[in-house]
């Protein structure tokens, strides 16, 4: 089967098309080639909730544990994802090294639970490089205050780094300083730049979500003209502040000259969650060059059946400030949506690590009688 051409047309306008999916099944069905040779696919995004789902399955896994035996069951964690994100990212090697490491991705996150330990999540990171050994793998990070020196310090080692959980403006503009700081000091450690990626992973349809339920409780008619409005002007002008910057920041100018590569924003959370909106929604409004949206298989199918993949973005930060300064008028603050949506995806990684380390728990005493 060809390419699919609503999802090439995407890709064409500069979007690169990843799954945020990843399982033991998933690999070993096939699957994944097919999504890749069929979709357009060209890297994938994990995070402990995706592992949950995955791990929770009896079968598929039983075999690895049946071989580690009676382990601990974080090391179990450990053996099992990080197999599953080797296994993928040598799926991918043959996209990576067609768009010179910009694709080929596949990314596997540090414990939530070191959230907010600046040293401990450097120090995972690093041990999780190592673990997958693969030069297209990416640490997920997340983009909490203490995980800022982090992202840098993981990048100062040439290592790749996937910063995850953004939501607001001011948040990103520290994490595209963070990232520049990195390279700066990688750099004068000696790293080749050419083949440190990041991205950046701006959260979307979690906005919508979180306004559109104030500005139900507002229930006037200018309230109700805004739903649905807040999610893609946040990721628009996020997309503003990346073009802004790259093009000025004289630090960058000189690590491009070396062979370095943007930090692309990384469209999250792009599942549609209200039914009103179009499954398409915040992946067609958001379509723009130099952007990665990792979709749900729901919303890639979607996306496949009858996306529209033009350019959306450009043109729009006029109309997005606006919205903006119109749900600030309505009393919304969005600092105080995002800094909760922050907190809260924090919260829900956790409870997912918590719930994988009880269903691993279960496997090993299941296959070990």
């Amino acid at each position: 089967m060809a390419e699919n051409a609503n999802t090439q047309r995407t890709s064409d306008s500069g979007v690169s098309i990843w799954l945020d999916d990843l399982s033991r099944t998933r690999i070993a069905s096939g699957n994944l080639q097919q999504l890749i040779a069929e979709r357009n696919v060209v890297g994938v995004t994990t995070n402990p909730s995706i592992f949950q789902k995955a791990l929770s399955q009896v079968g598929p896994y039983d075999e690895q544990l049946k071989q580690l035996g009676r382990i601990d069951v974080e090391d179990a964690v450990r053996e099992l994802t990080t197999t599953d994100v080797r296994d993928a990212t040598d799926i991918f090697r043959e996209v990576a090294e067609k768009t010179d490491y910009v694709d080929g991705r596949v990314s596997i996150e540090v414990d939530p639970r070191l959230a907010h330990n600046t040293e401990e999540t450097e120090k995972q990171a690093e041990e999780l490089w190592a673990k997958v050994d693969r030069p297209n793998a990416m640490i997920k990070i997340p983009a909490t205050i203490e995980g800022l020196p982090a992202i840098t310090a993981t990048l100062a080692k040439g290592i790749s780094v996937n910063v995850t959980l953004i939501f607001s403006l001011e948040r990103y503009k520290q994490v595209i300083n963070a990232f520049i700081e990195g390279l700066v000091q990688a750099d004068k450690n000696g790293h080749d730049l050419r083949h440190i990626g990041s991205v950046a992973s701006f959260f979307v349809s979690r906005v919508d979500t979180a306004v559109d339920k104030l500005l139900e409780a507002n229930g006037s008619d200018e309230a109700k003209a805004m739903e649905g409005k807040a999610a893609v002007a946040n990721a628009r002008l996020a997309y503003e502040l990346f073009e802004t910057t790259f093009d000025t920041d004289p630090r960058w100018a000189d690590l491009e000259a070396k062979g370095a590569k943007r930090q692309r924003p990384l469209w999250a959370s792009t599942g549609t969650k209200n039914a009103n909106y179009s499954d398409c929604k915040y992946v067609d409004e958001l379509v723009a060059p130099h952007v990665v949206n990792t979709m749900p298989e729901k919303t890639l199918n979607a996306v496949a059946a009858h996306g529209d993949g033009a350019p959306s973005i450009k043109g729009t930060y006029e109309e997005s400030h606006a919205i903006m300064q119109k749900l600030a008028d309505l009393g919304i603050s969005i600092k105080d949506v995002t800094d909760k949506l922050e907190a809260d995806g924090v919260a829900a990684f956790i409870d997912s690590w918590d719930s994988v380390l009880s269903d691993v728990q279960k496997g090993i005493d299941r296959v070990n009688g």
